[in-house]
């Protein structure tokens, strides 16, 4: 039976992950037998969610809100790289260990709100996809995301995404270079943005945006997908110096890809403000902000635009359904599988709950919005689990976090938990 956690392998690199009796062989480029789980994760949070509210912020706000993404890159660096330690660790995803270690009944209830936060994602992803085809080709958006959804389910349904891999990884690359292009077309104002990356503020009226920002960069799925995906480098789980060695590269993966998704993230917030602030319009839709930008900037600009979001959309919808697929698999203490029916049901909740929901919303854009705010809600129980079970020496062993990394870790939960507060409070007019 193909598992999962092969399609990731290097050609060459890894024959069998679960082998524990393998091991690597060492050179001068070893980085780049590492470099892949943490650029997947970074196809997820440049996602079309993530265009919608910091394309949103940057119009209404400027470059006001610029330090939520460097903010939360931070806390996603710290929180990523601890999520996937676990895997390297354990073996297990973050919803196997969950449920192996965890009283049923705690497991249980988080994983199915996580499950409930990929269908959330995964809506964000299908609209996206759908907005694009509606940009490039006037499909109208319902059609649009069947289409997408369609297309996702056979690509994972089939194994094709072993086929497609280094695409997904290469969309990445695509939709930065896409941005950079736009960069050049527009006047920044680079001293207001450097201050505004390090320099706290919270405009009146902005909690909702600013919880969108932080939902869009730090998502559950991603915690579940990376724990698992970074299983692909998996080795020998009994050799302390393949182990530590794995935990080191794995860092600079993860380092060097969210430091991408910042920029990514970043790029959309100044380029709304430079183009749509600037002008004094406030972007209410994805499609708005592609026709703005036509007059402002020029038809190819709009065009990469389009094109960039298609590729967004269907890279991350992709990995969302992973994410759910890991999840459901997990909660029966199961590592994802396409080919086993648990898998294959989380892949189909997370596409088909999320294909459903869109048919009911009314505004496609305010449906990006609200999914990212319902990420950020769910955030601090998936963090919460994490955190326990990456500090338990019974889980973990030697490995387990130390009293310094546990204090930085529950300080970010904490800090994700005030925000979550303050929305909560804004949002009944308190």
């Amino acid at each position: 039976m193909l598992n999962f956690r092969k399609i990731f392998n290097l050609p060459g690199f890894l024959k069998d992950i679960r082998r524990k009796d393998h091991s690597p062989r060492y050179g001068g480029l070893d980085i780049l037998k590492y470099i892949g789980p943490g650029l997947l994760v970074t196809v997820g949070f440049t996602d079309p969610g993530n265009w919608a509210a910091n394309i949103a912020s940057g119009s209404e706000y400027g470059y006001t809100l610029l330090w939520v993404v460097t903010l939360s890159t931070i806390m996603l660096i710290i929180l990523q790289h601890n999520v996937a330690h676990l895997g390297i660790a354990t073996g297990l995803c973050l919803s196997e260990a969950a449920t192996v270690h965890l009283p049923l009944t705690v497991s249980k209830s988080i994983l199915s709100f996580a499950v409930f936060a990929s269908v959330a994602t995964s809506l964000a992803e299908i609209l996206g996809g759908a907005i694009a085809l509606n940009m490039l080709f006037d499909i109208p958006i319902k059609i649009g995301a069947i289409l997408v959804t369609i297309f996702v389910i056979i690509m994972l349904l089939t194994n094709s995404y072993q086929k497609i891999e280094k695409w997904i990884i290469g969309f990445v690359s695509v939709i930065g270079l896409s941005f950079l292009y736009e960069l050049f077309l527009v006047d920044i104002d680079w001293p207001e943005a450097m201050i505004s990356w390090v320099k706290p503020s919270i405009p009146e009226g902005s909690m909702l945006l600013l919880m969108s920002v932080l939902g869009a960069v730090i998502m559950p799925h991603n915690l579940f997908l990376h724990s698992e995906v970074i299983q692909s480098r998996q080795w020998n789980l009994k050799d302390d110096v393949i182990i530590k060695k794995q935990l080191k590269y794995e860092f600079y993966d993860t380092l060097l890809s969210m430091v991408i998704g910042w920029g990514i993230n970043s790029a959309m917030i100044l380029l709304a403000a430079a183009t749509f602030f600037k002008s004094n319009i406030k972007v209410h839709e994805l499609q708005q902000a592609e026709s703005l930008l036509d007059p402002l900037l020029g038809s190819s600009a709009s065009l990469v635009f389009a094109i960039a979001l298609l590729l967004a959309g269907v890279a991350s919808t992709i990995t969302s359904g992973m994410a759910g697929g890991s999840i459901v698999s997990g909660m029966y203490k199961e590592p994802f599988d396409i080919k086993d029916n648990h898998s294959r049901i989380g892949v189909l909740i997370s596409l088909i709950g999320a294909l459903i929901l869109i048919f009911f919303i009314k505004d496609p854009f305010k449906g990006l919005i609200w999914s990212q705010v319902f990420l950020s809600i769910q955030l601090p129980f998936t963090v919460a689990i994490q955190v326990y079970l990456t500090s338990s020496v019974k889980v973990m062993g030697k490995y387990a976090n130390t009293r310094y990394m546990q204090f930085l870790l529950w300080t970010i939960t904490s800090l994700v938990t005030y925000f979550n507060i303050r929305l909560l409070l804004s949002l009944l007019g308190i």
